[in-house]
C-alpha cells in the first residue's frame, strides 16, 4: 500500500496530502493492524478522522478503593507489593497491589513473565484503570485497560470506544486517531457563516476534536453540535456534486417536443372522472420539462393508487403529438403485459398505434415490431428490458419511461437514453414505492421532482385487521363465504428468508391446502414460473376463470384486478412495511368494499407488532415509509446494494433528514451565487470535495 496516494489522483489540493496517506505511516499502526483497519474500509487517515465513536466507557477516578461501588470502571494509583505467577496450567498471574490502606488483585491470563514484570515492577506505583469486582470479599481488576506511570496522563473520564475489525484493539485505535488529528491540515470553512452561526456548529478541526474527545453520552447524539456539522459536511459534499450532476445536465441540449394537446384533450374528456390536480401538476410538469431544450431528467413519485399510469400515458401523447415515439420499461413481462392491458382501451380512444415488446416476442412477430418502429409506424411502444437491445431501433424517440426503477441499473438507464441518437431522449423515471424526503434526495438528488400525493376519485378504502395463524381454519371458511358472494381474493404466501426454493416450498404448499378446498378456482403464480404459464394464471384471475390467486411477491408492484377485493398476507411480521403497503395496494382498485388480512405467527416480536398496527392506521404510504425509515434504516428500506444510496460515515439518514433538505437548498443557492467556485468559500468548497473523494463534482467544475 502506497504511504501517500497523492500521485495517483492529479490535481488534488497538495494541503490534503497529509489525510491521504496510508494509515500504516501512523505509529503504532503495523501490517497486521492496517489489515484489520482495511477491513473496515478504513485505509487512510481522512478515513481514520472520519471513523467516530460508536460509544464510550465512563471512568471513575477515585482516590482510594473505599470510595469504589463495585463493579464500577475506576482510575486510581496503587503500590504494586508481589507476583504470584500461576501455580498450574490455565491459572491466572496475580499481582497484589495496595492503595494503603485496601488491597487489590490485578488478575492476568497468559501474560508473558518479562512483559508483566516490566510493566508493574515490585515496589513501584502505578496508574491503573479497569473494571473493579468484588471476588470473595477482595477487590479485583481483571486484565486493567491502562497501566502506566504514577505520573501519567490518566485516560479520560468518558473514554471514547471505536468500531473494532479483524485484531484491533481500542488502544490501537486510539492511538491512531490522535496521530491522524495531529496532522490536520488548515481548510477554510466551506459552509455558509450565517448557518454556521445559526445552529452553533464549531468549525472543522474542533467539531472533529470534539466528536473524538466525547465528555459524556449526549456529545454521541446525532444531535451534538460537532456529530451534526460533520454530518452536514457529508451531506453538503454529496448535495453539491448531485447539483453539478443537475446543472451539467441541464446545460446538455435535448429535444424541444411541443404537443399541441388534441391527443390528451380526446383522453381526459373520455374518463369517467376527472384527474386529481396532483396529475394535472405532474403532466404540467413533465409537458413543460419536454418543451425545453434541455434534456428532461424526471422522477415521478406516487402511492400505490395514485393513477401514475394515466399521467405516464399523457405524457407519451406529448411526444405523440410532435410527431415522434414514447417507449415505456417496465421490470417484468407481467407489468409490461398489463401496462399494455390497461393503456390499449385509452390508446384506441385517441386513434394511436400502441405495441409490446418482451423478450416472449419471437421469428416473425417480433421482425415485424421491429420493422415498424424503425419505420415510425408505432406511436408508443411497451416492453421489459428487451426494448433496449441492439436490435431494437426507434424512428423518433422522444420519452422514455422507466417504471419501478429500483429495479433497473443505472446503465440500462442509459442505454435506453441511448436510443434516440446524438440527442437522447426525454426520461421520465416512475416509482409506486412512496420513499421518504431524505432517501429521495440522496438517491434521486439530481433529478426533478414529481409527487402524486391524492386518489383518484372512486378509490376505496381497505380494511385492514390482523390475526394469529393460529385461526386458519377461520380464515378458509371467512374466505368461502366471500367467493361465494362472487369475490375474489390474493393469497401471498410468506417471505419464509431471502430464499426463492423456500418461499417457492411454501406458495405450493398453501397452493395444495386451497384447491383441495376450493378445486379448480385457485391458480399458482410465482417468480420461477414460465412467462407463459404466468400470464395464463394471471389471465385466469382476471377474467374470473379463477377466484383465488396464490403468490409469492411477484404480484407486489403494478398487478392490477380491479375485481379483486380481498387480500390475505401470510406471516405478514416476516415483509417490510413499505412491501405490505405494497401488497395490500393491490386491492381497493375497483367499486367493491375490500379487506386487508395480515396474518401473524406468534409470538410477534415488538417491531412486529409496531409494524401491523401502523398499517392498520394509515393507507399514507409516505407515512408508512418514514415509519419503515425510523425502524429499518435506511441501507433496507431501499436495499442499498442496487440503490445507488451513498454510504456515509458519520450522517445518519434516519435520525438527520432534515440536514439532507438544508444541504440540497444550500448547495443550490451557493452555485448560483457563485457558479465557478472561486471565492474564499467556493475554494474551500472544492476542498471539501476533494476531502470526501467527489472527483466526478470536481471534473464537472472543471469543465465549466
Amino acid at each position: 500500500m502506497a504511504g501517500d496516494r497523492a500521485a495517483v489522483t492529479p490535481g488534488r489540493p497538495e494541503v490534503l496530502f497529509p489525510l491521504f496517506a496510508g494509515v500504516e505511516t501512523l505509529a503504532g499502526v503495523g501490517p497486521r493492524a492496517a489489515e484489520s483497519f482495511a477491513q473496515m474500509g478504513v485505509t487512510r487517515l481522512r478515513d481514520v478522522i472520519l471513523t467516530l465513536p460508536h460509544s464510550g466507557i465512563r471512568r471513575r477516578r477515585i482516590a482510594r478503593l473505599a470510595e469504589a461501588c463495585a463493579p464500577e470502571i475506576v482510575t486510581l494509583t496503587v503500590a504494586v507489593q508481589r507476583h504470584s505467577p500461576p501455580t498450574a496450567k490455565g491459572r491466572p498471574w496475580r499481582v497484589h497491589c495496595s492503595d494503603g490502606q485496601s488491597d487489590l488483585q490485578l488478575v492476568f491470563f497468559h501474560p508473558r513473565k518479562d512483559w508483566i514484570e516490566s510493566q508493574l515492577p515490585a515496589g513501584g506505583r502505578r496508574l491503573v484503570s479497569g473494571k473493579l469486582e468484588l471476588f470473595d470479599g477482595m477487590a479485583q481488576m481483571v486484565h486493567p485497560d491502562h497501566i502506566g506511570p504514577e505520573d501519567s496522563e490518566p485516560p479520560p473520564d468518558f473514554e471514547p470506544v471505536y468500531p473494532l475489525s479483524g485484531r484491533l484493539t481500542q488502544g490501537v485505535a486510539q492511538k491512531a486517531v490522535r496521530g491522524a488529528m495531529a496532522r490536520l491540515p488548515g481548510l477554510g470553512e466551506w459552509i455558509d457563516p450565517a448557518l454556521l452561526a445559526r445552529e452553533g456548529w464549531p468549525d472543522w478541526p474542533a467539531a472533529l476534536t470534539r466528536a473524538h474527545a466525547p465528555e459524556g453520552p449526549a456529545a454521541l447524539s446525532p444531535t451534538d453540535p460537532a456529530r451534526a456539522r460533520l454530518a452536514y459536511d457529508e451531506l453538503f459534499a454529496h448535495q453539491m456534486t448531485l447539483a453539478l450532476m443537475r446543472r451539467d445536465r441541464r446545460r446538455r441540449p435535448g429535444l424541444v417536443t411541443r404537443g399541441d394537446g388534441r391527443l390528451r384533450d380526446r383522453v381526459l374528456a373520455g374518463l369517467p372522472w376527472p384527474p386529481t390536480a396532483a396529475q394535472r401538476r405532474a403532466v404540467e410538469e413533465i409537458a413543460g420539462d419536454m418543451a425545453a431544450p434541455r434534456r428532461m431528467n424526471r422522477l415521478l413519485q406516487g402511492d400505490v393508487g395514485s393513477g401514475k399510469t394515466l399521467v405516464a400515458f399523457l405524457a407519451l401523447l406529448v411526444a405523440v403529438e410532435a410527431g415522434g415515439q414514447g417507449v415505456l420499461m417496465a421490470p417484468t413481462e407481467i407489468l409490461a403485459r398489463q401496462h399494455l392491458a390497461a393503456l390499449e382501451p385509452l390508446a384506441r380512444l385517441v386513434g394511436i398505434r400502441l405495441e409490446a415488446l418482451t423478450g416472449r416476442d419471437k421469428g416473425d412477430a417480433r421482425a415485424n415490431i421491429l420493422a415498424d418502429l424503425a419505420e415510425g409506424r408505432i406511436d408508443i411502444l411497451v416492453g421489459t428490458h428487451a426494448v433496449i437491445q441492439k436490435t431494437v431501433e426507434f424512428h423518433d424517440l422522444r420519452l422514455a419511461i422507466v417504471d419501478e426503477q429500483h429495479r433497473f441499473g443505472v446503465n440500462q438507464r442509459l442505454e435506453l437514453g441511448a436510443k434516440g441518437g446524438h440527442r437522447p431522449p426525454d426520461l421520465l423515471v416512475m416509482t409506486a414505492t412512496p420513499i421518504p424526503r431524505s432517501l429521495a434526495l440522496a438517491q434521486f438528488g439530481d433529478m426533478d421532482l414529481s409527487v402524486l400525493d391524492e386518489k383518484p376519485a372512486g378509490r376505496q378504502p381497505i380494511r385492514t385487521t390482523a390475526m394469529p395463524d393460529g385461526r386458519m381454519a377461520e380464515v378458509v371458511e371467512h374466505l368461502a363465504r366471500a367467493l361465494d358472494g362472487g369475490a375474489r381474493a390474493y393469497w401471498v404466501c410468506p417471505l419464509v428468508e431471502e430464499s426463492e426454493a423456500v418461499d417457492l416450498t411454501a406458495a405450493q404448499a398453501r397452493f395444495q391446502e386451497l384447491r383441495a378446498r376450493f378445486g379448480d378456482q385457485v391458480r399458482l403464480i410465482h417468480g420461477q414460473m414460465p412467462a407463459e404459464e404466468r400470464d395464463a394464471a394471471m389471465a385466469d384471475f382476471a377474467a374470473g376463470r379463477a377466484r383465488i390467486l396464490v403468490a409469492t411477491t411477484v404480484i407486489e408492484v403494478g398487478v392490477n384486478v380491479p375485481e379483486a377485493t380481498i387480500m390475505v398476507i401470510e406471516r405478514a411480521e416476516s415483509f417490510g412495511l413499505a412491501q405490505l403497503h405494497q401488497l395490500r395496494g393491490r386491492v381497493g382498485r375497483g367499486g367493491g368494499a375490500s379487506s386487508c388480512l395480515l396474518l401473524y405467527h406468534e409470538p410477534l416480536s415488538e417491531t412486529g407488532r409496531r409494524r401491523l398496527s401502523i398499517l392498520r392506521e394509515t393507507e399514507d404510504g409516505f407515512r408508512i415509509a418514514e415509519e419503515d425509515l425510523a425502524m429499518r434504516g435506511a441501507g433496507d428500506v431501499i436495499g442499498t446494494a442496487q440503490s445507488g444510496l451513498p454510504r456515509f460515515r458519520i450522517a445518519d439518514l434516519e435520525r438527520q433528514s432534515a440536514l439532507m433538505a438544508l444541504a440540497r437548498k444550500d448547495a443550490q443557492a451557493f452555485l448560483e451565487r457563485d457558479p465557478g467556485m472561486q471565492s474564499p468559500r467556493g475554494r474551500a468548497v472544492r476542498q471539501l470535495l476533494w476531502l470526501m473523494e467527489q472527483d466526478r463534482a470536481i471534473r464537472l467544475i472543471d469543465a465549466g
